[in-house]
């Protein structure tokens, strides 16, 4: 690592410290903030020597939504650069190296800006107008690396117990029974029954170029220009997939409160909307809105492995530091209310549009 050091820094002598990702997924092999004097670098390592956990295991396959070594692929085929223009870029690559241990060492520019951690209803706003007008405008886009029938795959790799959803004793556990609203429990199970359904009408919408992991710790501020990190997943997915994936995520791990959620949908669906339209697009809106929606399916996972985790230590992402467990419950049961109404409205959608 140190000749890495000298090549993109200038020198040995440097700090590393150690990044907050998902340490489950076995294509990490960590990630690092690099810094000499006053130039600073990430270091990503992408690696399939590593054993995954809660189904996050690495594939060759260039298809399959794990792929191990996706992300190089994307800035090695300068993929970032079609989203050009609307606002919307990536950290640039400053040294892709192959190590002779078989890892990749992905360096990139250490952004500096606000991170969509911190972002108001405005900047949100202001973000999914500008990934409307990349991907109106990028529309589908072929390779052989992009990821296909991600969220089918991605829901059908986790270890869930699914049982719980009915299992009346852990609905009864206190911190479930006083933070989820009362009818939570009958909506998700519809959730979890139709979830097929869900995830075909996904697989027909209108396709898009999609990052497929869109959120607010992926994404950060520079002057206006929204810089999307962590392309691991990125491929094919239905034009609006990545909003209705940024919305809720904006609320799950308490960085807006679950109350805000109605009008965060309202102005980053809209703004997006428009977005495509400024880009040119002129499909059926409906059938965003239909993926907005269907990105319900999702979360399906979410319940069952709260119910099983509610007389745990609640941590944060990444397993750092402890969070309120009450208030925690609290927020991502509204959110889960709010989800099921977006099932609802896209039943209503698939059936207006004449989809199954």
């Amino acid at each position: 690592m140190e000749d890495e050091i000298g090549r993109v820094l200038g020198g040995a002598d440097a700090v590393v410290e150690p990044l907050t990702h998902n340490p489950l997924n076995a294509v990490t092999g960590g990630i690092w903030r690099v810094r000499r004097g006053s130039r600073s670098a990430v270091l990503k390592v992408l690696t399939r020597r590593k054993e995954g956990g809660a189904g996050w295991g690495h594939s060759d396959d260039p298809r399959h939504w794990n792929y191990w070594r996706r992300e190089a692929d994307v800035y090695a085929d300068g993929l970032p650069e079609l989203w050009a223009g609307s606002g919307v870029t990536a950290p640039k690559l400053l040294e892709l190296v192959e190590r002779d241990d078989g890892d990749l060492a992905l360096w990139t520019e250490d952004v500096a800006g606000r991170p969509g951690t911190t972002w108001d209803l405005g900047r949100h706003t202001l973000f999914g107008h500008q990934l409307g007008l990349a991907q109106g405008a990028a529309g589908q886009v072929e390779r052989p690396w992009a990821s296909r029938s991600f969220l089918r795959d991605y829901l059908g790799s986790k270890p869930v117990p699914y049982e719980l959803l009915e299992d009346g004793a852990a609905w009864r556990h206190p911190l479930v029974a006083e933070n989820f609203p009362p009818a939570l429990r009958g909506e998700l199970v519809r959730l979890h029954r139709d979830r097929e359904e869900f995830l075909a009408v996904l697989e027909s919408l209108p396709r898009a170029l999609c990052h497929l992991d869109v959120w607010p710790s992926n994404v950060i501020d520079r002057d206006g220009e929204s810089v999307l990190v962590d392309w691991a997943f990125a491929g094919d997915g239905a034009l609006g997939e990545d909003v209705g994936n940024h919305i809720p995520d904006s609320v799950f791990d308490l960085f807006l409160p679950a109350a805000l959620l109605p009008a965060l949908d309202a102005a980053v669906h809209g703004a997006y909307v428009r977005g495509l339209r400024d880009a040119g697009w002129r499909g059926d809106e409906r059938l965003v809105r239909l993926a907005v929606c269907a990105s319900a399916v999702k979360y399906d996972f979410l319940t069952p492995l709260m119910l099983a985790r509610a007389g745990e230590t609640q941590l944060d992402y990444g397993g750092a530091r402890p969070v309120d467990a009450a208030r925690r419950f609290r927020e991502r049961g509204e959110a889960l209310m709010f989800l099921a109404g977006w099932a609802d409205e896209a039943r209503r959608l698939a059936e207006a549009v004449g989809l199954p």
